[in-house]
């Protein structure tokens, strides 16, 4: 019989126990953190679930605690059964389902409140920032954190038809996507700006491409996973033809720990510890009186408690700013909540010679104040629903991010607005895309507003705050919101 020595941690390392492995076993499994695994301690007279992982009787691990307690534990197989969902599949490889994507030469952008980053499929990703003034010339600050590697020179990435080949022989990967195992096709890029932090090498990027059916090639996440190594996660809807991307549950893997002769059904520790922690989720004090409670909610709210806190983030060695912050009164948020979808109340931001208003279903504006020549303003859309709907049908007007059991939240949502003043470079009005998105915060009542101008007199407005977080899940297919009941 092998015998190896393991450490399983419960609770902040309370519990360590070690196990020997059977010989018909030839070593343990691997266990890591995208394979969800939960310990039931049943006892001496129990069934096996019928459906679900698979056991057999030689595959268990004999465990033994610190207090010498030993427990028989039954090991699932980690076979899903998804190997058959290919078996008669003889389609496009995902390269080839994700070709039109790159022949397209079509671009997806998410905005940060420093950065925006342009993924340009089958080409490049590129990290910008830019910075406008009156009468002088855009400044950009820009990096390529990867532009695409030739498929000639990576055999593994070459194009294929019929789906006969790699798609089969090579094991799918998956990453854990906010809580789910999620399977994915990788698109490396290479040869990026030069990184200071490492020697002048150049950046570089792994695209990772997801299914989700209604998804319009939206970027779900940027990472740097080291320094100046960068992480994309894009989802799209081309992958989903191809059974063996769509995205599945992870389910839970049951072991099944018997205690053996002198033990506990559970080990005294970990029942001592359960306890121990029901008392800490115990409220310190008993329930206010309602005297107490109407002194409680008669109390002045401090504002500097709800001071903005936005810490700056690095990327690539580059820190973001925080931008256009304003401050909002706890006691208010339901009021403002309304007043907000009105229109009536306006959030302003911006830095430099031009600020921001944006009133929602009504207008966004960017103006200068002069003590002397006054306020000049400039309309850079107007709210018009008809012009919203027809956008909405051929843009992403919802954003959604992947939860637990396949359920999709809200993330964010874009509003188009046209017909602003007429742009002299274009002759066109101005148009912007306003992007609503919920952000967690330190400051739970912090604001965030920003504008970008990717092509001429056609912008986008970013608006961030807990605040929007309340109502983005009234959103409608049309991104529109609503009051939540």
């Amino acid at each position: 019989m092998h015998s190896n020595r393991l450490f399983f941690v419960f609770f902040g390392g309370v519990l360590e126990v070690c196990f020997s492995v059977s010989a018909n076993r030839g070593g343990y499994p691997s266990f890591t953190d995208e394979i969800p695994f939960k310990i039931n301690w049943p006892g001496a007279d129990f069934n096996l679930p019928a459906s679900g992982a698979l056991y057999k009787e030689d595959d268990f691990v004999i465990m033994t605690t610190l207090q010498k307690e030993r427990y028989k534990c039954l090991l699932p197989s980690l076979t899903n059964g998804d190997e058959n969902d290919d078996k008669d599949y003889g389609g496009p490889t995902p390269d080839a389902l994700l070709e039109p994507l790159f022949k397209q030469s079509s671009c997806s952008y998410r905005l940060e409140s420093y950065w925006t980053y342009e993924v340009c499929h089958g080409k490049h990703l590129r990290q910008y920032h830019e910075e406008k003034e009156t009468g002088q010339k855009t400044n950009i600050q820009e990096y390529y954190l990867g532009s695409i590697l030739r498929k000639s020179s990576d055999p593994e990435t070459e194009s294929e038809t019929g789906g006969e080949s790699s798609a089969k022989d090579k094991e799918i990967p998956t990453k854990n996507i906010e809580g789910q195992l999620t399977p994915y096709y990788p698109v490396k890029m290479g040869d990026g700006t030069a990184c200071l932090l490492k020697q002048n090498q150049p950046r570089s990027t792994t695209v990772l491409y997801v299914c989700h059916p209604e998804a319009k090639h939206e970027i779900l996440s940027i990472a740097e996973v080291t320094t100046c190594e960068y992480e994309v996660v894009v989802l799209t809807p081309l992958l989903c033809l191809h059974p063996k991307y769509r995205f599945k549950t992870s389910p839970v893997n049951a072991i099944f720990c018997q205690a053996l002769a002198g033990s506990p059904l559970r080990p005294h520790r970990l029942s001592q510890l359960d306890q121990e922690q029901e008392e800490q989720l115990k409220p310190p004090f008993g329930s206010p009186t309602e005297k107490e409670a109407v002194v409680a909610a008669a109390a002045p709210v401090r504002e500097e408690a709800y001071t903005s806190t936005h810490k700056p983030m690095t990327v690539g060695g580059q820190a973001q700013v925080a931008v256009g912050t304003t401050h909002i009164s706890r006691l208010t948020d339901e009021q403002l909540i309304k007043e907000f979808l009105s229109g009536s109340y306006c959030l302003h931001g911006g830095v430099g010679w031009w600020k921001y208003e944006f009133c929602y279903g009504k207008h966004v504006q960017q103006y200068h104040e002069d003590k002397e020549q006054g306020k000049s303003i400039v309309v850079v859309g107007n709210w018009n629903p008809e012009e919203h709907l027809d956008w909405a049908k051929k843009n992403a007007a919802r954003s959604y991010q992947l939860k637990d059991e396949g359920l999709q939240k809200v993330k964010a949502v874009s509003h188009f607005y046209g017909h602003g003043d007429l742009c002299d470079l274009t002759g066109k009005p101005r148009q912007v895309i306003v992007k609503l998105k919920c952000k967690e915060s330190e400051s739970p009542h912090a604001v965030t507003v920003y504008m970008l101008e990717p092509n001429t007199c056609q912008y986008i407005l970013g608006v961030e705050s807990p605040v929007i977080c309340k109502i983005l899940d009234t959103a409608d297919e049309n991104g529109l919101l609503s009051l939540p009941s």
